[in-house]
């Protein structure tokens, strides 16, 4: 029988619209904003600011409006994103994986399964992730196993690397592969038996993401929590295109609050160059140059932001091959522009803001560890390779997933 994971801290708001959902982003990400930089420094994971996140309503609004959620369009959705990451671009990374395995049910969710997680997400559950693995011949092989049994359920045993968020997750979606070899989806309580958790992640950015180990050991799962997530690629699709627009969101975020950040040190913090002629640092015509060359690179990466989850939204009205693949490729290009600007942005943040950011107790670096971390989760080259070859020649990316 399927019983809900343990409750959240906090009843959850239920959202009711697009324009509701952005303004509880906005003033959610001023909140997370404050203590962002120790939170980092201590690397003190962010249990009441998910909690606050929980009881938001904002991890429910992609529900179907026939299950009562919001069910906001994709722009929506990543700006909210990109609010979220401009202010802490880990507690945004966590629930990135949420959205991805609330797609996945409505994509291939039972009816069944349907109502009992989307009522699971809109009070305040979250879905975590172990999908990753470490130590195979590639990132994309997956040796963790769902075997059936005699009774019809199921067995799950492996283990996960890099599990942003299990462990301040209420469920854990895994992915697998059963006796056919078939991509699955299983649902897992984070409590349940066979589970372990381990907060062993120590990257040098996004360090308070929770993005550490998960053990599988002969966990028992019920048939009506396994999800055929391997139907997804027999078809046209957006959950790769999905999956890595959120991605983009965060780097786009990141660079957002690098550029905040960089113009508000400069302004109280920062003295003029001596040649400047002039009474402070925010007057000085090269830095101000400077910060006009940089904002133009962030508003460049929101527009291409824009225009991904606007190309999913219309993919998504009218699906086919040809929708779908214009969606990825608009992603992959918001994507691979975004990882340069955040990585830029995180950088240039001390040559506009000079000697005095580099102090330790600024913590100013924590936006280039964050985004030369995040962007690390799959490499650019190869959408800059997808793209070239769809403009060039009109070829379909592949159906994997991964753009």
């Amino acid at each position: 029988m399927t019983v809900p994971a343990q409750a959240p801290a906090r009843a959850a708001h239920v959202v009711g619209d697009d324009a509701e959902a952005l303004e509880i982003a906005a003033r959610l990400a001023e909140r997370f904003a404050t203590g962002a930089a120790d939170r980092d420094l201590r690397r003190a994971l962010p249990h009441a600011e998910l909690d606050e996140l929980s009881a938001s309503g904002l991890l429910g609004i992609t529900v179907p409006r026939e299950h009562r959620g919001a069910d906001v369009g994709t722009r929506t959705l990543l700006e909210v994103f990109r609010r979220i990451a401009a202010a802490d671009p880990n507690i945004a990374q966590i629930p990135q994986s949420h959205f991805v395995y609330v797609n996945v049910l409505r994509e291939n969710g039972t009816q069944h399964q349907r109502r009992f997680f989307f009522s699971e997400v809109l009070a305040g559950r979250r879905f975590g992730n172990a999908q990753a693995e470490a130590g195979s011949r590639t990132a994309q092989e997956i040796r963790t196993r769902l075997e059936s049994t005699e009774d019809g359920q199921f067995v799950l045993s492996g283990k996960k690397a890099y599990s942003t968020g299990a462990l301040l997750a209420h469920w854990i979606p895994v992915l697998a592969k059963d006796e056919q070899d078939r991509l699955q989806v299983a649902y897992v309580p984070r409590e349940a038996d066979g589970v372990t958790v381990v907060d062993d992640w120590a990257g040098m950015g996004q360090r308070t993401t929770a993005s550490g180990t998960v053990e599988l050991d002969g966990v028992r799962v019920p048939a009506d929590r396994v999800v055929a997530h391997h139907r997804t690629f027999d078809r046209p699709q957006l959950h790769g295109a999905l999956a890595q627009a959120l991605h983009a969101a965060i780097d786009v975020g990141i660079a957002s609050g690098a550029l905040a950040d960089a113009a508000e040190f400069v302004r109280t913090r920062s003295r003029p160059w001596g040649e400047a002629g002039v009474d402070s640092a925010a007057e000085d015509p090269l830095t101000v140059q400077r910060f006009g060359e940089l904002a133009v690179r962030v508003r460049a990466a929101e527009a291409l932001l824009d225009k991904a989850g606007e190309a999913i939204d219309e993919a998504r009205a009218d699906l086919d091959d040809d929708s779908a693949a214009a969606a990825s490729i608009a992603v992959a290009t918001a994507k691979a522009y975004a990882d340069g600007a955040a990585v830029e942005l995180g950088s240039a943040l001390f040559e506009v803001a000079g000697t005095r950011a580099s102090h330790a107790e600024t913590n100013l670096h924590r936006h280039w560890r964050n985004a030369r971390t995040h962007t690390l989760h799959d490499p650019v080259r190869w959408k800059i390779q997808h793209i070239g070859r769809y403009a060039l020649n009109g070829t379909h990316p592949p159906r994997n997933g991964q753009i």
